[in-house]
């Protein structure tokens, strides 16, 4: 009898002391996880999560009834933004050079960081002379001053090259460090399949994207109401003043197609702008934001199409088959 009572005794001590152990246990890894949790919890992964119930999301192709496909582009994708819809996808996670499609981020990243106001005096490294002769150039020369404002028009509508390259240093201090807040700006879109090495889109083989990760770049470029009537307009009036003093003017007109009249808009949708771009690796690329007759906006893409009349062609017939929106 006096055996079973120690050997219960023995018994209850030892629960009572893992009880105690446990419970200390548990008290420190509840701390352990309440720490964790306010440290990570306000972190963009978890904004990310509630970012993305704004977004279309589609990991597939995604075929488009009345639209004739053309397999031959690179990418291509049709973003309904009122529904959060993927209308059309070919190949949008696949990895593709950009060409200067890359300048909407660039732009972005002024708007951001910089004020138009300001006076930007043009470095060696961003003055023409400074690009192949075969470059899109607005014509920059050394010790000109420009306004940031009639940069980022000679950038988005003409597509010059000088003028990213003036854009990043005047930002960043280099057109290096700018690089760094282009690719952190990426990921905070979750365009993590994009990778910047400049900020004007020549061909570089790290210089890559997708169609989707355009997307969701460009979707948070027209939030910005400054950004959407930069490439909504269609002549830019600047004027300059070169390193000795004397003044000088030009007009600055877009690249886009449709924008210049040279090329029919579709018949059901209004375009609002966007982004051209060409390399002979990239193709010829074209990000757009249209609106149709409800005022409802769109995003559509078309890249590595094969000449520039077949990428209208393309865009064109991508955007009349827009479900519910032919006349």
């Amino acid at each position: 009898m006096k055996c079973i009572n120690k050997t219960r005794i023995i018994l209850l001590s030892g629960m009572l002391a893992a009880a105690l152990f446990l419970s200390g246990c548990k008290k420190e890894d509840e701390a352990i996880v309440a720490a964790y949790e306010v440290e990570n919890y306000n972190q963009n992964l978890y904004q990310g999560s509630l970012y993305a119930e704004n977004l279309c999301v589609s990991g597939e192709n995604v075929s488009l009834a009345e639209y004739a496909e053309d397999t031959g582009v690179h990418g291509a994708a049709l973003f309904d933004l009122s529904n959060n819809d993927v209308l059309y996808a070919y190949q949008m996670h696949d990895k593709l050079y950009p060409a200067s499609v890359t300048k909407i981020m660039t732009a972005l990243l002024a708007l951001e960081h910089g004020n138009l106001e300001d006076s930007v005096t043009i470095s060696q490294t961003a003055a023409a002379a400074s690009f192949p002769a075969d470059a899109q150039v607005i014509g920059l020369q050394q010790g000109d001053t420009w306004s940031l404002e009639d940069l980022v028009y000679a950038l988005m509508l003409y597509s010059g090259n000088d003028a990213a390259t003036a854009i990043a240093e005047h930002i960043a201090g280099s057109e290096e460090a700018f690089v760094e807040m282009m690719n952190v700006r990426a990921g905070e879109l979750m365009a993590n399949n994009t990778h910047f090495t400049n900020p004007h889109g020549l061909h570089n083989d790290e210089h890559y994207t997708t169609a989707y990760d355009l997307y969701l770049i460009f979707n948070e470029c027209i939030q910005n109401e400054t950004f959407v009537n930069i490439i909504e307009t269609e002549s830019h009036d600047v004027a300059y003043t070169h390193a000795d003093g004397t003044t000088a003017s030009l007009t600055v007109l877009p690249t886009n197609l449709y924008a210049k009249g040279a090329v029919e808009r579709p018949a059901n949708c209004t375009i609002v702008g966007g982004k051209t771009g060409t390399t002979g690796e990239a193709g010829y690329c074209l990000i757009l934001m249209e609106r149709d007759s409800q005022n409802a906006p769109y995003i559509s893409i078309v890249m590595g199409a094969s000449d520039k009349p077949a990428l209208y062609v393309d865009m064109t017939s991508l955007i009349e088959a827009i479900p519910g929106t032919n006349p």
